[in-house]
Formats: C-alpha cells, structure tokens, sequence
C-alpha cells in the first residue's frame, strides 16, 4: 500500500545487541525508545529527500520538506517534472539542489528496476554516488531509510558525530575515526545506533 511503513525485522535483536555491549546507548535507548525507524521503501522519494536535507541543519531541512509535499503532493518524477525550475526553488530549494532533482526526475526509470536487495552496501553507495549531486551522506540515508541495511554509520553526519561528543566525551570534539572506533561495538547494528543517536539529540524521529 502507498504510504505504508514498515519497521527493520531485526529492530528488537539489535536493541538487545546495543543494551549489552554499550551501557551509554543502553541508556539512550531506554529515553527514547519509541517509536523505531520506519521505511516507504521508496528509493526515489528518499534520494528526493535527502537531496533537500544536504548541508542544512534538520529543522530548515524539515520546513523545505514541508512546503515541497505542499507542491508537488505524492513524491514521483511525473509530479516534479509538472513544476517548473523557477517554481520549486520558491519552496527554499537552492538553485543547485533543484537541478539535481529534476535531473533524478528526468532519468527516475532505471531506481524502479535495479533489484537493490541483491546488492550489498558498497555496491548500492557506488551505484548512487555515481549519479550528479548524490553524495555518500545521500547515499546512506537510502540505505539506512529505504533500503533498511541494518549496520550503517554516517559518519558524514554532524548529528552522528555531535551525539557521540555529548553522550562519549563531555561534548569535547572527536575525530571520525574515534567516532567509528566507539560506534565499533555495535556492529553488525550500527543503523540503529545511529538511529538513537539521532533521538538523542532530537526527540522528534528522522524520516528521510
């Protein structure tokens, strides 16, 4: 059904999995742990998504979002391409992230027929980096928020390392490479780490 969401099946094993290697995410988990991440499992609709979270901070990205469904309604390239250039960039979108859009619209077909469950999470990073303005921070939001990989860590995301300043190291800086090192443990559920960390410093869930 279109609109429906549906959460990761492996959603309580690796809350589970979190609680016993990691006291400090235990207890993240336990303020905030409903509701768990959820998926349209619409590939385009978060690649759109995202394009329009790139390099803004959650709350303008949010407001954007916000007054372009008011646009264009039902997220599909036959809805964005009905709009002109001039006229989704009036919704906030920068000039730059309204051709990348309409480039994903103009060139949507091929999304709907790669089978992306045969591929693995290098194999769906490469495929969509490779596409004008999807970088890799766009390309794990596809795969933590459409595709459901469970063991995902972005660590191109200022929240993700923002979060484990605060909760790791009194909000003292780290570098990504400390971040991954204290994320470690989480494997093979990293997704849902970075999952709580995100509550953790918004209350609010993160769709993309």
């Amino acid at each position: 059904m279109i609109g429906m969401k549906e959460s990761p099946d492996y959603w309580a094993e690796a809350k589970a999995h979190l609680r016993r290697v990691d006291a400090v995410m235990a207890a993240v988990i336990d303020a905030y742990e409903e509701p768990p991440l959820r998926s349209k499992r619409d590939v385009f609709e978060t690649l759109v998504h995202a394009i329009v979270g790139q390099q803004i901070s959650a709350k303008a990205a949010d407001a954007v979002w916000g007054r372009f469904i008011d646009l264009v309604g039902v997220v599909t390239p036959e809805a964005i391409e009905a709009h002109a250039p001039a006229v989704l960039k009036r919704v906030g979108l920068s000039g730059r992230k309204v051709e990348y859009i309409c480039g994903l619209a103009s060139d949507a077909q091929w999304v709907s027929t790669v089978d992306w469950n045969e591929m693995d999470d290098d194999a769906v990073r490469k495929r969509l980096t490779a596409l004008r303005g999807i970088g890799p921070w766009t390309a794990e939001m596809v795969l933590i928020f459409s595709l459901l990989r469970p063991d995902v860590l972005p660590l191109g995301d200022i929240g993700v390392i923002r979060a484990v300043e605060q909760l790791y190291a009194n909000s003292a800086p780290l570098t990504v490479v400390e971040v991954a090192q204290i994320a470690q443990p989480w494997a093979p559920f990293r997704t849902v780490g970075t999952w709580y960390l995100w509550r953790h410093l918004d209350a609010e869930p993160v769709e993309y």
